[in-house]
């Protein structure tokens, strides 16, 4: 049996994340850059939009409004 065949998934060696193409980075510099990357990725999702009063839905479905001589003063009462 060969050494990857039993490994665990734990002890498989995976895929470097990032690689230095050209040049001479220090250990440093590699901390620098993942957590710039790090910080980038976990972005905050959008606060949910406040919907304005004018769209309410409770102004959609108000009563209708009343008819007649006097509807006008009554439609501000309250029932």
């Amino acid at each position: 049996m060969s050494d990857e065949a039993s490994a665990t998934p734990e002890t498989v060696p995976q895929r470097p994340m990032l690689r230095v193409v050209h040049g001479d980075a220090t250990p440093e510099e590699i901390a620098a850059i993942v957590a710039v990357l790090a910080a980038a990725g976990d972005a905050p999702s959008p606060a949910p939009r406040r919907v304005p009063e004018w769209a309410a839905h409770h102004r959609q479905v108000r009563r209708a409004l009343p008819h007649g001589p006097g509807g006008w003063r009554s439609s501000a009462l309250p029932r």
